[in-house]
């Protein structure tokens, strides 16, 4: 039983798409296969056998189509996957990383809102695990002594850092801090990598759960099992749970008509704004979907006495879209 992620759907109509340094300029967003460091990393990768594996990537072909983006609450059931007792992300070594090499652990605190001093706390505190969706961020790069900010979509089977609200907060294969999209009013081109399960329409922002999550409801696709894992353990602590009790909703997507623009080149890493990006056929489309998501089976998730049920995956809200980095 392959029970897929359950969707708390909103519209957003809005498109979250590369600023330079946040100016509301429209531009790219750079699309990043699980298993590659990518451009601009702050650490050699800290991804563990667990993460998934990529899929072999190929040129990005087009632009996002659509003013559009579904979101999805941090603390839905299922979001996230990972195995059993093994953890994604090796904390500790991403920790090391950042001690041996202090101008980037000083750009990575900056980032993350933290003081240098805290990066380890603030990285112990984090919970690994694996996206199941194609997921919208702003990535954070290194270059030249200073933490650099690129939109991305990184594909599922990504290793990541969520925090205390599910919200993705490190990239494990290249060490780089996360933070929520910038919204935009154009659409975005792609550039970078691709894969063939990839599809605008079912990239997803997540927004963060209204409660701190006490326990994450993770699934593990390669043993088909539920596992419920404690914020901010590395999987020591894992244990089975039953499946989700509520069925999964479906989720409508409208689709506002997006300008088109000239085919050209992909690049094939994200603009640093020393010079022009180099964008991608456009496309312009009108179109409204309605993905059916299949319902996991009616038994109830197991909980445990003083912790905080995750938020609940029919709950549905307007997204806000945070204001541009100031990093």
């Amino acid at each position: 039983m392959l029970t897929t992620v359950v969707v708390a759907a909103v519209i957003l109509a809005v498109v979250f798409s590369r600023s330079g340094g946040g100016s509301g300029k429209g531009g790219e967003v750079f699309l990043q296969a699980a298993g590659k460091t990518g451009p601009e990393p702050f650490t050699q990768s800290t991804a563990t056998d667990s993460s998934a594996p990529a899929v072999p990537a190929s040129p990005a072909t087009g632009s996002a189509p659509a003013n559009a983006v579904r979101a999805v609450g941090g603390g839905a059931p299922g979001l996230y996957g990972g195995t059993r007792n093994v953890s994604s992300c090796d904390v500790e070594r991403q920790i090391k990383a950042l001690q041996a090499a202090p101008p980037k652990n000083t750009a990575f605190a900056s980032v993350a809102g933290v003081t240098p001093d805290r990066v380890p706390a603030y990285l112990r505190a984090l919970t690994p695990v694996q996206l199941r969706m194609d997921t919208r961020v702003t990535n954070h790069g290194y270059r030249d002594g200073a933490a650099t900010s690129y939109q991305a979509v990184l594909q599922a089977g990504t290793a990541v850092l969520v925090d205390g609200h599910g919200v993705p907060r490190v990239r494990c294969a290249c060490g780089n801090p996360l933070t929520p999209p910038v919204a935009q009013q154009t659409t975005p081109k792609q550039t970078g990598d691709s894969w063939p399960s990839y599809r605008p329409s079912n990239v997803v922002v997540v927004t963060p759960a209204p409660q701190i999550i006490n326990i994450f409801v993770i699934y593990d696709p390669d043993h088909g099992e539920w596992i419920s894992r404690h914020r901010g353990d590395t999987g020591r602590h894992d244990h089975r749970t039953q499946p989700p009790a509520r069925p999964s909703p479906s989720v409508s997507v409208s689709t506002p008509t997006a300008p088109s623009s000239p085919p050209s080149t992909c690049a094939s890493s994200p603009s640093t704004g020393t010079g022009t990006p180099s964008p991608c056929p456009s496309t312009s489309t009108s179109t409204s979907t309605s993905p059916s998501v299949p319902s996991p089976s009616s038994e109830s998730p197991s909980t445990e006495p003083g912790t905080t049920e995750p938020a609940s995956p029919g709950d549905t809200g307007t997204y806000s879209a945070p204001g541009p980095s100031t990093t």
